[in-house]
């Protein structure tokens, strides 16, 4: 297949222009593919070296360089967080302003070319074998609504400056995924081995020479049972999965934290026990400020009950007295969210707001809007989420070393200037 690129000085006289959803996806995955090698070597530390240019906003770095830089925040190369004012009205975050989190450099750019020949080992289960991204095409398709969300997302808040990119409410977004439900792959393999307790999904990033594969490699295990709400994603929004977003092929599991949804998929099995990479042994594991993670603690799997106001952000300035449409997103790991209140007075008194907007299912966020007559004056505006299950956001957060699960409604308050 010829493919014509774009020249990269074109997505430079385009940043202030929505390109996502605008670009013929075909040149974009040549874009981020071509310029993924030169962004190979630094991700991890672009934030201090490339990216030192004064006062100067930092870049998009190469492999991302289609995503609309004005609702961006840069904190390095491979963390880009979505600003909360970018967030719409739509209930779909568009994939040009989608977060991004990147643990490893992305494999070589070439698996962007083919990606029907991206290929997948299965284990586990009674006929392992290996199947590609083109012949899951052929066995069949679904479409789920779920927020992405970074287990670290809300650590900006935390005092201690726990150490990862400082998130407020960014690292988060709510998208469509298509792709292979789990189950129709398990079945075709002559279903699972019994008895054992774990799926485990692992990246394609390349492993850096010398270096152990344990202490780096994405691998992550989810009890078994989220096999019947995941799927193998090679579409997101509509369009081909791009590298920036874990193409040609996601492990998603709706409902559990971003690092769950294993990127650039090679190998996905069912496991005896969890896997010993350090991701999943130390990493994402809930303890006391202070403590190293070990197995045994609490791991960053299904998420909590959350919700945050998006409009007015508090950061565009002052608004006008009069009529006001406060209006932001609510979500749950562990099913669909049943009520939203708002608070005009830093939690003092509270108000219902209602949900507006299609119901994209238990794994999607709902916006809701609270219509209010502001006089002058200033405010400080909360929101609080109940979920199916009776759970409700709490007031603080929890102090945890890595400041992870971050759904203290405090916190997410936004203040507002009324002249």
């Amino acid at each position: 297949m010829n493919i014509i690129p774009e020249p990269l000085s074109e997505a430079h006289n385009r940043k202030g222009k929505r390109m996502g959803t605008r670009m013929n996806m075909q040149r974009r995955q040549w874009l981020l593919s071509s310029a993924a090698a030169g962004a190979v070597a630094g991700l991890g530390t672009v934030s201090t070296a490339a990216f030192a240019q004064g006062a100067k906003p930092k870049p998009l770095p190469k492999y991302a360089e289609w995503k609309y830089i004005d609702s961006m925040i840069i904190h390095s190369g491979n963390t880009i967080e979505t600003k909360r004012a970018a967030f719409g009205s739509s209930v779909i975050t568009p994939t040009d302003i989608l977060f991004v989190r990147n643990n490893l450099n992305p494999p070589n750019e070439s698996i962007a070319y083919y990606p029907d020949e991206w290929e997948l080992s299965v284990g586990g289960v009674r006929n392992p074998g290996k199947i590609t991204v083109g012949q899951m095409k052929r066995m069949g398709v679904e479409s789920v609504s779920a927020v992405l969300q970074c287990s670290g997302n809300g650590r900006g808040f935390f005092k201690h400056k726990a150490s990862g990119a400082q998130w407020k409410v960014g690292a988060s977004g709510c998208v469509v995924w298509s792709g292979l439900p789990v189950s129709a792959l398990v079945k075709a393999f002559g279903g699972a081995t019994g008895g054992l307790p774990f799926l485990t999904g692992t990246g394609g990033e390349v492993i850096p020479p010398g270096i152990d594969a344990k202490r780096v490699m994405v691998e992550r295990s989810v009890p078994a049972a989220a096999m019947d709400r995941a799927i193998l994603a090679w579409e997101l929004n509509g369009e081909p999965l791009p590298m920036a977003h874990g193409g040609p092929l996601r492990l998603v599991i709706p409902g559990y934290y971003g690092v769950n949804n294993v990127k650039y998929l090679r190998q996905l099995a069912f496991t005896a026990k969890e896997s010993p990479a350090a991701i999943q042994s130390s990493g994402y594991r809930v303890r006391d400020i202070g403590k190293k993670g070990a197995p045994g603690q609490p791991s960053m799997w299904e998420m909590n009950v959350k919700s945050w106001v998006n409009h007015p952000s508090g950061d565009e300035g002052s608004v006008a007295a009069g009529m006001v449409q406060i209006n932001g997103v609510a979500f749950s790991g562990t099913g669909p969210v049943t009520k939203v209140e708002v608070s005009l007075d830093g939690g003092k008194s509270w108000q219902a707001a209602r949900f507006f907007g299609p119901d994209f299912g238990p794994y999607g966020w709902r916006q809701f809007v609270l219509p209010v007559n502001l006089g002058a004056g200033s405010y400080t505006i909360m929101s609080r989420a109940t979920d199916v299950k009776g759970n409700t956001q709490p007031r603080d957060r929890v102090e945890n070393e890595r400041a992870y699960g971050h759904n203290g409604w405090l916190d997410h308050g936004v203040k507002l200037t009324v002249v």
